[in-house]
C-alpha cells in the first residue's frame, strides 16, 4: 500500500531553518505530483508547495514565496521541504500529499494520498 511519512518537524525559533522530508512508498513515485500542505490549530489545511513529477516544476503560495524551497529526489522517493526565515504564522502540522496528475493543484481534493504530518512550531 502507498504510504507517505514525514519527518524532520521540531521547534524552531524565529528566523531559523528547518527541512522536512516525506519519503514515499507503494507507488511509481516520479509519476505523482507532490505537494506540502499545512494546517495550524482552529484554521482550514492550506497548500504550501508543489513539485512535479519531474521536480522541473514548481509553485508556492504566496505566503512562503522567497522563504521556502521544494525539492524532490526520484531515486530516492523523496521530497523535501527547505524552510527558512520562519515566522510564528508558519506554525502548523505540515503534511505531504501526492497526485496522480502532472498538474499542481491548490486544491488538497485532488491529491489521493496523505501522510499522517510532523509539526512544526515556530515560538512568537
Amino acid at each position: 500500500q502507498v504510504q507517505l511519512v514525514e519527518s524532520g518537524g521540531a521547534l524552531v525559533q524565529a528566523g531559523g531553518s528547518l527541512r522536512l522530508s516525506c519519503a514515499a512508498s507503494g507507488l511509481t513515485f516520479s509519476s505523482y505530483t507532490m505537494a506540502w500542505f499545512r494546517q495550524a490549530p482552529g484554521k482550514e489545511r492550506e497548500f504550501v508547495t508543489g513539485i512535479s513529477g519531474s521536480g522541473r516544476s514548481t509553485y508556492y503560495a504566496d505566503s512562503v514565496k522567497g522563504r521556502f524551497t521544494i525539492s524532490r529526489d526520484n531515486t530516492k522517493n523523496t521530497v523535501y521541504l527547505q524552510m527558512s526565515s520562519l515566522k510564528a504564522e508558519d506554525t502548523a502540522l505540515y503534511s505531504c500529499a501526492a497526485g496522480p496528475t502532472p498538474t499542481i493543484f491548490y486544491s488538497s481534493r485532488r491529491y489521493d494520498y496523505w501522510g499522517q504530518g510532523t509539526q512544526v512550531t515556530v515560538p512568537s
